[in-house]
């Protein structure tokens, strides 16, 4: 298996932007909405090989609706990975905090994390590029 720094050389020899590495994890960089912020919602994962990504429904954008609504909202952006070999790993709500009051919540997102497991570090790099192709919140209609 490949090492954290063997996989960051070889995200940044395909043209993909590190975000950072935490433990055997390396975050992709994505830019997103036209203030070019940088998100990390894909990582690939050294022990096993695996490419995973993050779908999220905002609560904000959906007010009034129930928590599983929104991680059935999250799923539903997935379900083109899912019929390419994903799995969802977890389910989680993560409360958005005011960076200038810790104690007043923004905004909740009902997160749902994917994985693939990937025989190769080709592979995953492969992987990494659809993932990017995916969109990852879910929006109001």
């Amino acid at each position: 298996m490949p090492t954290p720094a063997e996989i960051k050389k070889a995200l940044l020899q395909a043209g993909f932007e590190v975000y950072r590495t935490r433990g055997d994890a390396v975050q992709v960089a994505e830019r997103v909405r036209e203030n070019l912020l940088m998100d990390s919602g894909i990582v690939v994962g050294a022990e096993p090989l695996r490419v995973g990504f993050v779908v999220r429904a905002q609560r904000n954008d959906f007010p009034g609706a129930a928590d599983e609504q929104l991680f059935e909202r999250a799923r539903r952006m997935a379900e083109s990975a899912v019929a390419h070999g994903y799995t969802e790993a977890e389910a989680a709500l993560r409360h958005v905090r005011d960076p200038g009051d810790a104690e007043r919540t923004l905004d909740t997102w009902c997160e749902v994390h994917f994985e693939k497991r990937v025989a190769s570090l080709e592979l995953a790099v492969s992987e990494v590029g659809f993932a990017l192709s995916l969109e990852k919140t879910a929006l109001p209609r």
